[in-house]
């Protein structure tokens, strides 16, 4: 996993509540298990119509937004059904940062696990983001995870709160693996005491 580091980007505004998993990444894309290829189909349902044509309105495929790397969302962001595919949609897509007032805990914990983190912020300041990044593509957003610290274009400072642990664990780019492969020597030590203690085994 890449190692989270600051960066100034497009935030894309995306005000609608509820947003579920479905909505991410339908499910008829659930047949990978590789974690590339699905941005293409990131919000699928309101990006493209029953012909494959982009439809213009939706935000991610307007001019100032395909390059967004922070999606400032409605309340209750990645509810529904559990689906790793569906961190694995935004974050092929480009998104690295979802800011919203809530999120549903297992989209949330998935987030951090793939190398995108979810902001939590309360209403007035997603408001603040929000209306900064309807401005387009002239109006980036620096992440400061270090620091907690999101920035408008405008300058005004926004912090954040995160859990030291997946702070750490973004900061460093450790997934799962990476994190049990920080303790390789002791594994290794405990199966060379293990097997002269049990031979047998």
């Amino acid at each position: 996993m890449d190692k989270f580091e600051t960066f100034t980007g497009v935030a894309a505004p995306m005000p609608l509540v509820n947003i579920d998993t479905d909505m991410i990444i339908p499910k008829e894309f659930l047949k990978t298990i590789k974690r590339t290829g699905l941005g293409v189909h990131a919000f699928d349902e309101m990006r493209y119509d029953r012909q494959g044509n982009e439809i213009p309105d939706f935000v991610l495929n307007q001019p100032a937004y395909r390059n967004a790397s922070v999606l400032v969302a409605g309340d209750n962001f990645g509810c529904g059904s559990s689906r790793e595919h569906a961190p694995w949609a935004l974050a092929d897509f480009g998104i690295k940062v979802v800011v919203s007032t809530s999120f549903a805990d297992i989209f949330f914990n998935n987030c951090f696990k793939n190398g995108m983190l979810p902001i939590v912020l309360p209403q007035e300041q997603v408001d603040i983001l929000m209306k900064d990044a309807e401005k387009g593509e002239n109006a980036r957003q620096t992440v400061d995870l270090e620091a907690q610290t999101i920035t408008t274009s405008d300058g005004e400072v926004i912090p954040f709160e995160v859990d030291a642990f997946r702070k750490h664990c973004l900061l460093n780019g450790l997934d799962d693996i990476g994190l049990t492969m920080e303790k390789v020597s002791s594994i290794e030590a405990f199966e060379k005491q293990s097997a002269a203690a049990r031979p047998w085994v």
